[in-house]
C-alpha cells in the first residue's frame, strides 16, 4: 500500500503535467512578415501617432484574426519558432505587441503576402534575423 506522501506526490505530479498541457494549449501558430514605414495612416487609429507603443512593437492583422475591426489595440505575445532562413529565430525571446492595423490595408509592402501578422521592423528584429523574409511564430492574446 502506497504511503500517504507517495500518493500526494504522485496526485502533485499529475497535476503539474495537466496544467503544462492546458497553459500550453492557450497559444496559436501562424506566420509573420514585417512592414517598414509609413505605418500611418492605419485601419485602426488613423494617422494618430500616439498609437504605436513605446517599444515599437506593433503589428497589422491579417483577416484570421481582425475580427471586423475588434483586433484593434488588442495585444500578443509573440516568439518565433522557425523561419526559411536558417538560425533566423532569436531563441527564448518573446515580445509583446499591439495590433493598430489590417493587413490588406497597410500602405508598404510586406515582406510575404497572406501572413497571420505582419509586425512592424522593430518588433520582427527583436525575436528574429531582420532578413528573414518570413516566420512560423507563436502568439496568444493578452
Amino acid at each position: 500500500m502506497s504511503s500517504p506522501l507517495s500518493l500526494l506526490l504522485q496526485w502533485l505530479s499529475f497535476f503539474l503535467i495537466l496544467c503544462r498541457i492546458f497553459y500550453a494549449s492557450q497559444a496559436d501558430l501562424g506566420t509573420a512578415s514585417q512592414y517598414s514605414p509609413p505605418y500611418t495612416p492605419s485601419a485602426c487609429f488613423g494617422s494618430d501617432s500616439t498609437q504605436f507603443p513605446s517599444s515599437n512593437f506593433f503589428a497589422a492583422a491579417s483577416e484570421g484574426i481582425w475580427d471586423d475591426g475588434a483586433a484593434c489595440g488588442r495585444q500578443y505575445l509573440i516568439s518565433c519558432i522557425s523561419s526559411v532562413l536558417p538560425k533566423a529565430c532569436k531563441p527564448g525571446e518573446t515580445i509583446q505587441i499591439k495590433i493598430v492595423d489590417r493587413a490588406q490595408n497597410i500602405t508598404s509592402t510586406p515582406t510575404r503576402q497572406g501572413t497571420t501578422m505582419v509586425l512592424s521592423t522593430a518588433a520582427l528584429a527583436a525575436i528574429a534575423d531582420s532578413n528573414a523574409p518570413s516566420l512560423n511564430i507563436d502568439f496568444r492574446q493578452v
